[in-house]
């Protein structure tokens, strides 16, 4: 009785890994949604924490018994709960390395995407330097920028001299320098945003 006991601590004891895993990765994809999120160009630490523990959670309950058999399968000697134990830890390390993979595969669009919005606003400051009304030339570092397609088409405004006006200029990256930038109208940007949105 004494020795059987003692076995089935040494089990649990050994295939303990399971919760403290579930936490640990859940901060993990907390903190690799927030610095590498896999859409968009931000995410809070709050919703990629969110996301992480109904990842973990979901992927726990529906794979932690089947990637269990299947360790049972290779080592007969572990406890069935035990092996769940072990495919559980499995699942949420796998879903972790999932998570860290798509934000480094996201990474690569979100910085091209701000590499054109950067071109895009020197091209049409170059614009607006050159033919614009005077009244907006003098304040093209205080040009505001609207992806209208993100990574090639930018509508840009710049202010009047007494902020009571604005210059704006569509933007397509996609084109040669020289024939990419054409008037855009005089709302501002929050008019237009508003509208589309």
């Amino acid at each position: 009785m004494g020795g059987g006991w003692l076995a089935r601590v040494r089990w649990r004891r050994r295939g303990a890994w399971l919760w403290p895993a579930f936490i640990a990765a859940t901060l993990a994809d907390g903190l690799v949604g927030h610095l590498l999120p896999p859409a968009g160009e931000s995410q809070t630490v709050a919703s990629a924490l969110l996301i992480g523990l109904f990842l973990n959670l979901i992927g726990v309950i529906l794979l932690s018994r089947p990637v269990g058999a299947l360790i049972r399968r290779a080592r007969h000697d572990l406890p069935r709960l035990i092996a769940r134990d072990y495919g559980g830890t499995i699942v949420v390390l796998a879903i972790a390395s999932g998570v860290l993979g798509v934000g480094l595969l996201h990474r690569g669009s979100v910085l091209a995407d701000q590499r054109s919005l950067r071109d895009a606003t020197v091209r049409a400051q170059a614009f607006i330097g050159a033919r614009a009304p005077a009244q907006f030339r003098a304040n093209t570092s205080a040009a505001s920028t609207f992806a209208i397609q993100d990574g090639s088409i930018y509508r840009v405004c710049v202010p009047s001299t007494d902020r009571k006006h604005t210059y704006c200029v569509i933007v397509n990256t996609s084109l040669p320098f020289a024939h990419s930038v054409s008037f855009g109208g005089y709302e501002p940007n929050s008019m237009f945003a508003a509208g589309v949105g």
